[in-house]
C-alpha cells in the first residue's frame, strides 16, 4: 500500500522531517518560502494532506479549488485564522492544530514585551549600538515599575493565565481580565484575579494590558481607537495573539502622540509587511513573531501535526480538530 502524499508548506525542525520522509510520501520546503495561492492551489489538488502555517493563506478562493485530492489541513500552529474555517468544512476539509505545546514559551515572549516596553528595553539597546550613550544620568530614560502594577489580560485562555502566573507570582502583578466564559475558580483563587465585565472596563483598570484572543473576524480591530483612548497615559499594550486583533493606525496613532506609554508586539496586521508607522516609534517595541520560537517548542508542535496526521489516516479521530 503506498503512503499518503503530504506537503510540507514551510521548513520544519530536522528531527520532524526526518520523522515525516518514514511515514510519508512527503514533500518539504528546503528553500523556506511561502507558497503562492497558485501553488497552494497545486497542493490541494495533487497531495493527501497539507501542513500549513500561519504564514499562509488559505481563503475561500484557495480552497474552493476544484478536483482536489486533499482530505486533512495539518496546521502547524496553535492559531488558524489564516484559514477559512466555514470553507474549509463547506468542503470536506478536516482542519487540526497544535494547542497546549506553546503554552510557557509564548507567554515568556508576553512577559518579555512587557518588561521591554516598560523599562524602554528596545529604546536603550538602539541608543547604546548608535554610540549615542554618554553615561549614566539620574532622569536618563526614566520609566514604568512592573512589580506590583496592574496586568489586564483579553481573553484567559491557557496563555493568557501561564502570561497572568509568571506576572503574579514572579512580579506580584496585580490581575484583572476579560473572558466571555468563566473559568475555573481555582486559577482565579490562586492569582487573586478580578474577571471584569468587558473589555472596556479591562482597558481602563490595567497598567498593561496583554492580549490573548483569538484572530478572526470576530475579533479583528477589537482594540481600535475608542479602545485605546480608554488606556491610562502610563499603560503599556501587549500583543502575541493575533495582528488584526489591533487596529495598526489607531495605535500608531496613539503611540506617536504618547496618548499611551508604549506597545510590545510579536505580531502585526498583514505581517510581515508592519505597517511603517511602527518603524518611527521610540516606543513601540517589535519583535518578528516569536511567541513559539523555541527549538523545543518547535519540535514539540511538529510531533503534535504527526499525531494528527496518525490519526486521520488510521481512520481515527483527530485529538486536536478544530474544522
Amino acid at each position: 500500500m503506498s503512503k499518503p502524499k503530504v506537503l510540507i508548506t514551510r521548513k520544519w525542525p530536522a528531527s520532524v522531517e526526518t520523522k515525516l520522509k518514514q511515514l510519508y510520501d512527503v514533500s518539504l520546503n528546503e528553500d523556506d518560502l511561502p507558497l503562492t495561492s497558485e501553488e497552494l492551489k497545486s497542493a490541494l489538488q495533487n497531495y493527501d494532506a497539507v501542513c500549513p502555517s500561519v504564514c499562509d493563506s488559505l481563503p475561500a478562493e484557495v480552497l474552493n479549488a476544484s478536483n482536489k485530492r486533499c482530505k486533512i489541513l495539518g496546521n502547524f500552529g496553535v492559531g488558524y485564522n489564516h484559514i477559512d474555517i466555514a470553507a474549509a468544512k463547506e468542503n470536506g476539509l478536516v482542519v487540526t492544530n497544535t494547542p497546549g505545546v506553546l503554552t510557557q514559551s509564548t507567554a515568556d515572549i508576553a512577559m518579555t514585551l512587557l518588561l521591554m516596553s516598560a523599562r524602554r528595553g528596545a529604546e536603550g539597546d538602539r541608543l547604546v549600538r548608535a554610540g549615542k550613550w554618554h553615561g549614566w544620568c539620574p532622569t536618563h530614560m526614566l520609566s514604568s515599575d512592573v512589580t506590583g502594577a496592574t496586568l489586564g489580560l483579553i481573553g484567559f485562555g491557557r496563555i493568557a493565565i501561564a502570561t497572568a502566573r509568571k506576572a503574579h507570582h514572579g512580579f506580584g502583578m496585580k490581575i484583572v481580565f476579560f473572558n466571555p466564559s468563566a473559568p475555573d475558580p481555582s486559577v482565579i483563587e490562586e492569582l487573586q484575579a478580578t474577571r471584569c465585565d468587558s473589555v472596556e472596563d479591562v482597558m481602563r483598570r490595567a497598567d498593561y494590558i496583554s492580549l490573548h484572543c483569538p484572530g478572526g473576524p470576530d475579533t479583528r480591530h477589537l482594540i481600535d481607537d475608542k479602545m485605546i483612548r480608554l488606556m491610562k497615559p502610563n499603560a503599556h499594550l501587549i500583543n502575541t495573539a493575533r495582528g488584526d486583533v489591533v487596529d495598526s493606525k489607531a495605535l500608531i496613532d496613539a503611540l506617536r502622540d504618547k496618548r499611551i506609554a508604549g506597545a510590545g508586539l510579536d505580531v502585526y496586521e498583514g505581517e510581515p509587511n508592519i505597517d511603517p508607522g511602527f518603524l518611527t516609534l521610540e516606543n513601540a517595541t517589535l519583535l518578528p513573531h516569536l511567541g513559539s520560537a523555541t527549538l523545543s517548542t518547535r519540535n514539540a508542535m511538529g510531533e503534535k501535526v504527526l499525531a494528527n496526521l496518525a490519526a486521520f489516516f488510521e481512520g481515527r479521530e483527530p485529538e486536536d480538530r478544530v474544522a
